[in-house]
């Protein structure tokens, strides 16, 4: 819509908005959204074992017992993708629903991002500020129920996690499309995980069979 508004404004010309075209010079051009998906089949995969071997090695390296339930984010440290509101849902979980305390861990891959901004460095510090919050207050010897890497991580790794995880959460509050949904569907090669996806996303008007939230309402998410 932007785009044929654009073309209206700028260019001499005919704009078909019934058949979303611009007619220019006797020409008509016809205008079509394809929104951006992945490669396929995804060249990361290829080498990457499968998903119950991926599930081992991740709790081997977290050092969490077997029958940890395995949360997983991954984003960009951005104040457009709910980091923050995506950590409270955890705590919110944890608050209504006791009997995870011990047995449900979210690991939340987090890359910096334009830290040169003021912005994106306090968003850096809230984010660990909630993280340590929620550790302190639910944690208990080796148990910690948030796990954050804020480092950029490897096509591979990631996949990886992406392969051990019981659950992907992408909160995002304003996303155009979103490849972390669509990436950890096509990195199931078990067809097991669960996707929470955040309405405010692009990808939750194709993946409609996710579990669709609104990120704000912590009860829901």
């Amino acid at each position: 819509n932007n785009f044929m508004d654009s073309v209206d404004r700028y260019l001499e010309s005919r704009i078909d908005r019934e058949r979303q075209a611009v007619v220019q010079q006797g020409r008509r051009t016809l205008v079509r959204p394809y929104p951006i998906s992945l490669e396929w089949p995804v060249r990361w995969l290829a080498d990457l074992p499968p998903a119950a071997e991926c599930r081992r090695s991740v709790l081997a390296e977290l050092e969490l017992p077997e029958g940890t339930l395995l949360g997983v984010g991954v984003d960009r440290l951005d104040y457009t993708k709910g980091i923050e509101e995506r950590l409270l849902a955890v705590e919110r979980l944890l608050e209504l629903r006791p009997e995870f305390l011990g047995k449900f861990v979210f690991v939340q891959l987090a890359a910096p991002s334009r830290t040169a901004i003021d912005r994106y460095r306090d968003l850096n510090a809230s984010v660990e500020a909630i993280a340590r919050r929620i550790n302190l207050r639910f944690g208990d010897g080796s148990y910690q129920p948030i796990v954050l890497k804020a480092s950029h991580h490897e096509p591979p790794v990631v996949f990886r996690y992406y392969r051990a995880a019981d659950v992907c959460y992408v909160s995002s509050l304003d996303d155009g499309m979103n490849l972390v949904a669509k990436e950890f569907v096509a990195a199931r090669d078990d067809e097991r995980g669960v996707l929470v996806l955040s309405q405010f996303t692009g990808a939750a008007r194709e993946l409609t069979e996710a579990l669709i939230v609104n990120p704000y309402d912590l009860d829901e998410s």
